[in-house]
């Protein structure tokens, strides 16, 4: 029980922290920018690659000013499956002395969902990855790994389903 409670205190804490700060700020939500839904996408792979580069893109520098993280530069690369842990589709590499970020993607060569999924997932990916840049100052070890993900996970999903409103 005690687990369960720290776990959702944790998860509350998280929440305001990060979205006391957005409402307070006022962040518009709503963009132009879509994953053309109801398209098939490119059918040649390079194509594919590229496209989705600049989907990416665009969708980091729309969460990172969302997030208030324009102070940071932040970098997205379409990655290999290589480059990641097992099960996972993106990762985040940064430097807080420098302000500096990496973000990985999954490549589309990668991927087997169709073009609009795939974008859709993409950009979950960078909310999710840029979420976790934006609770860097918290405190995290082994043993808060799991909830801490879990916390970002929600927030991803929810801040994406307030921007489709």
């Amino acid at each position: 029980m005690l687990r369960r409670n720290l776990a959702a205190s944790a998860f509350l804490g998280i929440a305001a922290y990060l979205f006391i700060p957005l409402s307070i700020l006022g962040l518009a939500l709503g963009s132009g920018l879509t994953p053309a839904a109801g398209a098939t996408g490119p059918a040649a792979p390079q194509e594919r690659e590229a496209r989705a580069e600049k989907f990416v893109s665009a969708k980091l520098r729309l969460w990172q000013e969302r997030l208030n993280l324009t102070d940071w530069h932040i970098q997205a690369n379409l990655v290999r499956r290589r480059a990641l842990e097992p099960q996972t589709l993106g990762n985040i590499h940064w430097d807080t002395d420098t302000k500096q970020a990496t973000i990985g993607v999954l490549s589309t060569y990668d991927y087997k969902l169709p073009f609009p999924e795939m974008l859709e997932d993409m950009e979950f990916t960078v909310v999710h990855e840029l979420v976790h840049l934006r609770l860097a100052s918290l405190p995290r070890s082994d043993a808060s790994r799991r909830v801490e993900e879990y916390a970002v996970n929600e927030l991803a999903r929810a801040l994406l389903k307030l921007a489709k409103q």
